[in-house]
């Protein structure tokens, strides 16, 4: 089976420097320099399809643009590229939220996949108007999905749950096909609703052996449900032709880091609820470059001033290519994988790793039945 790369669209903006943002942390002004516009963002999403991505992740919070509504307008402007869209139960009804994703599938022609964040952070459900707990929120997604799941095969759906309620719910027309759902949580109230009830559980880019704990945690939980999961990982990455150049990139971009900026951001961070935004500050091991790389080509730089994934990885096209492979060995099936900015990273990406794991028999262009598309020049 091909291993699925997805590329990640910027609603908060680009740059040539990382922009922070996530988890109840604002997206920091530095280096803020291409605003998100359509136009932009259609850019990376055609290169993205052009190069055998099969999607991209659309983030979700006070800090980016909306997701749905960027990726119906993006969607018009490419052909193949499914839109990974991240969004939170506790903001719109369930019913809705069905018809919603039923309307997205059959304008896009069946390319969208649902990301569904339960929210790690109080202060932020509140600034939306939502008042629950971490757990209630976590019990009312998996309600929400119980919900959205029996409106897409076709029922009437009555249900007086703890937190949800509807009488007579029914779609007029379900969605062809039916979404599937990405979901990602380290609690172990998290892993009760994944193995209940989603397609693909994500994790953000550990060390291999915290990965692979995860993994067998969550299998485990599944198959007590008579159910399969697959898994997925949240990444950075930063590749070159040579280890040298991938690393000098890395150490570039943590000289841009503002002092205060990232003691602002860590207080934040600090006082997130998330049990997977604490693991990824446990992994800072340092401020210099080699005190961040916490696994053969895995730094945790970027999650000095960037809320949620924090990781990347950083090597040569071949080392990125092994790491990646390292990951496939524990079961990860999915890459999610962005860089700084989106638009030439996806090119090195794209360019200098997918065709090595082609070459290897581990990935193949998901155009690859037909003529694959020319491969754009970039312009910025």
């Amino acid at each position: 089976m091909s291993l699925t790369f997805h590329w990640f669209l910027p609603t908060n903006g680009d740059s040539r420097h990382v922009v922070g943002g996530g988890h109840g942390t604002p997206a920091t002004a530095s280096g803020r320099d291409r605003p998100p516009t359509v136009a932009y963002l259609s850019q990376i999403a055609r290169a993205a399809e052009d190069l055998g991505f099969v999607g991209a992740l659309t983030p979700t919070g006070a800090w980016c643009e909306d997701a749905w509504l960027t990726t119906a307008m993006v969607a018009q402007h490419t052909e193949r590229l499914k839109f990974l869209v991240a969004f939170r139960p506790g903001f719109v009804s369930p019913t809705l939220a069905a018809q919603m994703a039923a309307t997205f599938q059959r304008q896009t022609g069946g390319r969208l996949l649902l990301n569904v964040v339960t929210g790690g952070e109080s202060h932020e459900q509140r600034a939306y108007g939502d008042f629950l707990d971490k757990d209630a929120r976590y019990r009312r997604t998996g309600e929400f999905l119980e919900i959205v799941r029996a409106l897409w095969e076709g029922k009437t759906v009555d249900l007086r749950g703890e937190h949800l309620r509807v009488e007579g719910a029914r779609l007029a027309a379900g969605p062809d096909p039916v979404p599937e759902v990405y979901f990602g949580g380290s609690s172990p109230i998290a892993g009760e609703v994944a193995a209940r009830h989603v397609d693909v559980y994500l994790t953000w880019g550990e060390p291999p052996a915290q990965v692979a704990e995860k993994i067998t945690r969550i299998r485990e939980l599944a198959a007590r449900r008579g159910r399969r999961v697959r898994f997925g990982i949240r990444l950075h990455v930063i590749t070159r032709d040579t280890s040298a150049q991938a690393w000098a990139e890395a150490d570039r971009l943590l000289a841009g880091f503002d002092q205060k900026t990232v003691a602002s951001v860590q207080a934040g961070l600090a006082r997130s609820e998330s049990e997977g935004q604490q693991r990824m500050l446990a992994l800072h091991g340092g401020g210099d470059r080699r005190g961040l790389e916490i696994h053969p080509n895995l730094w945790a730089g970027i999650g000095l001033v960037r809320g949620g994934a924090g990781t990347a990885l950083v090597g040569s096209h071949a080392e990125v290519a092994d790491r990646i492979k390292e990951y496939a060995a524990l079961g990860i099936d999915e890459f999610v994988f962005s860089g700084y900015p989106h638009l030439e990273e996806a090119y090195w990406f794209g360019e200098g790793v997918l065709p090595r794991l082609a070459a290897e028999g581990v990935w193949h262009h998901p155009s690859e039945k037909g003529d694959a598309p020319a491969v754009r020049v970039p312009f910025v």
